[in-house]
């Protein structure tokens, strides 16, 4: 069996996959999912077996980089020996890092077992810092058990990058707040722009929309922001703030497309593969692993995906409407 690595129409190296292994969610956050979601019967989802086969798969084909997502990863049962599953990947050197992304409202159970099982890092999904207004976005959501959760995570020696969209109207006052605050306590900030994903009306993801050029122009009018040519691997870019030494990301799938160094690819916790966030066309990745006990066919499904892979996404809020927009919620892509 071929082991060859993965490499796109375009010559990208695919080496980094973001798997979702529930599009179950303890919060429903208004950005990302309805607040009375149906959510999948458990025998669509990929057993945790299955998940480790699909991802040792994608190790044998040169993945370096293994993100859990969700739904919120946490809340699956028995994630644990999934994580255990895949720490023999790290152990060998075949894998270089092993993370997740996470509302952190789990963290303060799991930290602990995490860094032991070779995590150490987490990006953590923070939109506020304001307990009223986390409960209004979250609809289900507490801010304590939060922040709890990310002070465990630091304890547990994880290093900790929380995730913030920009949402106008929302959090635009808590900017430099956000800031403050996470350079007191050492913690890398991204801020995204919010995305055009799942069915929540148009006229929603306007409103929400809060390009990060303007949120960039309106944090150097108190900081001296020197560009970072650093990558983490993903489609965040990075300014230092000179004032404070903080390193701040900015992800801006809308407006400036990141898709020209593009490695990853998405699998949900069905086994859908999806070469691009913003594009519909996906591959049937449960069929090829219920198929048949060996992974041949899991193999060749993989790779005719990856000669589809497109070249960039189509999302677009410069018009009056919303164009590109995904019908499937984030919460079953994976984030």
């Amino acid at each position: 069996m071929t082991t060859a690595p993965l490499i796109d129409p375009f010559h990208r190296p695919i080496t980094y996959l973001r798997v979702s292994v529930t599009d179950r969610c303890d919060f429903r956050c208004s950005y990302c999912m309805a607040e009375h979601m149906q959510f999948l019967p458990k025998k669509e989802l990929l057993t945790l077996e299955e998940l480790d086969r699909l991802c040792s798969a994608f190790v044998r084909l040169g993945l370096r980089k293994l993100r859990v997502t969700g739904g919120e990863p946490l809340v699956r049962r028995g994630i644990l020996t999934f994580f255990q599953a895949m720490s023999r990947h790290l152990e060998s050197g075949a894998l270089e890092e092993l993370t997740l992304t996470t509302n952190g409202s789990q963290l303060g159970r799991f930290a602990a077992d995490l860094a032991a099982l070779g995590v150490r890092r987490v990006n953590v999904s923070l939109d506020t810092l304001d307990a009223g207004k986390f409960h209004a976005i979250t609809r289900w959501g507490h801010l304590a058990p939060v922040l709890e959760g990310i002070a465990a995570a630091k304890a547990a020696g994880l290093k900790v990058k929380i995730n913030t969209v920009a949402l106008k109207g929302f959090n635009e006052d808590e900017l430099f707040r956000l800031v403050d605050w996470c350079g007191a306590e050492g913690h890398d900030l991204t801020f995204i722009e919010v995305m055009p994903m799942g069915e929540m009306g148009e006229e929603i993801r306007l409103d929400q929309y809060w390009p990060l050029t303007d949120l960039r122009a309106r944090l150097a009018e108190r900081f001296t922001l020197t560009d970072l040519s650093e990558s983490s691997g993903g489609p965040a870019r990075y300014v230092r703030l000179r004032e404070s030494g903080q390193k701040i990301g900015f992800i801006t799938p809308l407006t400036h497309n990141f898709c020209e160094s593009c490695n990853r690819v998405r699998v949900t916790c069905t086994g859908e593969l999806f070469m691009c966030l913003g594009q519909e066309d996906r591959a049937d990745l449960r069929a090829a692993l219920r198929g048949a006990p060996d992974d041949a066919a899991l193999i060749a499904a993989i790779r005719a995906a990856i000669a589809r892979k497109p070249k960039g996404h189509d999302f677009d809020y410069t018009r009056a409407h919303v164009t590109g927009q995904m019908s499937r919620h984030m919460s079953h892509t994976g984030g």
